[in-house]
């Protein structure tokens, strides 16, 4: 076969992400927090954005012809003119001389006799964790410097519950010392509070604040000893009957075990509680609904004229700066439009989520219906993937509450009057086992069967408890409670 050179001309098709469109999707799908640490970081990279901190209520989005031509020659027609000589020729110590009136180049600023001074419950104190507590204890008591250097180790190595999950061993070659040593150090940090602290599992937790309360030797202590998985079985009359006594003294040791913390580092622990900010807000005004999106910390973008004006001046910039700056327009204006578009789709899918729930804005949760994002991106003619990607990490405020996207999309089942939200069923099965007689819990097979009998709603054994563990419901072996 005869090698040969030829030209084919071939038409395809193909999807390809531009720039552009690129990052419209990545910020589609950012939350508020994220959206603002990304328009921030291009505040600080990209000459051209500035953030406008006046609110006009006629703005028009700086768009141009100007703005499509990076690589086309760029005119503006605005008044003013730019004093160049001054731009390059400004100091420092002009800068100092400004500032240095009212004390800001010092770092502080005076207060007027009007100003009330800040007071000292509005600074932040951080509180003290778990090592810093056990530290303070270790350095105030008494006892052998070389275990007490151990037990720091020890401290060390404890996890945010409390407990120490490193092997002896790995401690005791760490440190160059025997094992023995190590568990002195061990009980040393053991007697430290919170009660419980430094054990190596929740038996062991729990027999050490036993012993701080001064129980040890009772029944509470034999039952964590050897009957753990009895007391989550709920197993209550086998521990009455191996140790021969009666429920109420099971039942009044039971009471004791419930009270332990399981978690002594839990009181320590460092984390914050994170609020959400919801991305749109919903308000009843007139018997209908307004939309609006929370752009709250979001800031606000334009356009640097300045820079616009200084990249039409050829004999102050190089080839290589021109070519810098024509990048750097070119994000700019593409990020302003991405910000917008990305608002825009928003809009869209609250719209359309507004249209499909309506009466669960009229009326509340028991009327949500089924729906999936194939349902919005048809009524707004969309991909769904894209619905997918707006409805992520996404909340909404309504007059009924803060709820994310993804709580209006819910499977369907059958039902009396035709399909019912899965929502709808596990709000059912929570009422159901918060108003059960707890000496007689309902089963899952129970349950369905009064769904079916009461509400004529169809549902198999196997969804009730799936939807049970979804919203952590234990089984009806350990809701039930003995009656003594």
């Amino acid at each position: 076969m005869a090698l040969e050179n030829r030209l084919d001309l071939r038409l395809s098709q193909r999807l390809v992400l531009t720039p552009q469109l690129q990052l419209a999707i990545k910020l589609l799908q950012h939350t508020q927090l994220e959206l603002s640490q990304a328009i921030n970081m291009e505040l600080m990279e990209n000459p051209f954005l500035e953030e406008n901190t006046e609110v006009y209520e006629n703005e028009a989005p700086v768009e141009n012809e100007n703005d499509h031509a990076a690589s086309e020659e760029i005119t503006f027609n605005e008044d003013s003119e730019i004093d160049y000589e001054r731009m390059f020729a400004f100091g420092t110590e002009e800068y100092f001389e400004d500032r240095g009136s009212d004390g800001r180049d010092l770092g502080y600023f005076g207060f007027d006799n009007n100003e009330e001074m800040p007071s000292y419950d509005a600074f932040y104190a951080k509180k003290s964790d778990l090592y810093e507590h056990l530290l303070w204890q270790l350095r105030l008591s008494y006892g052998n410097e070389s275990i007490k250097k151990v037990a720091e180790g020890v401290i060390a190595n404890l996890d945010e519950d409390g407990y120490l999950r490193v092997p002896v061993q790995e401690i005791a070659l760490l440190f160059n010392v025997d094992v023995a040593m190590v568990e002195e150090a061990i009980r040393l940090v053991q007697s430290f509070d919170p009660p419980g602290v430094a054990a190596r599992d929740l038996k062991e937790c729990l027999l050490l604040q036993v012993e701080y309360l001064g129980l040890k030797g009772t029944i509470a202590e034999n039952i964590i000893k050897e009957h753990l998985q009895d007391i989550q079985n709920k197993k209550h009359q086998l521990i009455a009957k191996k140790y021969g006594i009666s429920l109420e003294e099971v039942m009044a040791a039971m009471a004791v075990i419930e009270r332990l913390e399981p978690r002594p580092g839990r009181q320590f622990s460092g984390a914050e509680i994170s609020y959400i900010t919801p991305d749109v807000f919903i308000e009843r005004v007139d018997g209908d609904y307004r939309i609006i999106i929370n752009d709250e910390g979001i800031p606000r973008l334009t356009i640097n004229g300045h820079y616009r004006k200084l990249l039409s001046n050829k004999e102050l910039l190089s080839k290589e700066e021109r070519d810098f700056l024509r990048d750097k327009l070119r994000k700019a204006i593409e990020l302003t439009k991405s910000l917008d578009q990305r608002n825009r789709t928003i809009y869209r899918v609250t719209e359309s989520i507004l249209k499909f729930q309506r009466d669960f804005f009229d009326f509340g949760s028991q009327y949500i219906k089924p729906l999936n994002l194939k349902d919005v991106a048809l009524d707004i003619n969309m991909h769904e993937s894209t619905i997918s990607r707006v409805t992520s990490n996404k909340f909404l405020s309504c007059p009924h509450g803060v709820f994310s996207f993804r709580y209006f999309f819910s499977s369907s089942l059958s039902g009396q009057e035709g399909e019912v939200s899965s929502t709808i069923v596990k709000d059912l099965i929570k009422q159901i086992i918060s108003s059960e007689d707890p000496m007689k819990p309902f089963s899952d097979q129970a349950i369905a069967e009064l769904l079916l009998k009461e509400q004529k709603i169809t549902v198999a054994r196997r969804t009730v408890a799936k939807y049970r563990e979804e919203l952590r419901l234990p089984p009806q072996n350990r809701r039930k409670k003995i009656k003594v």
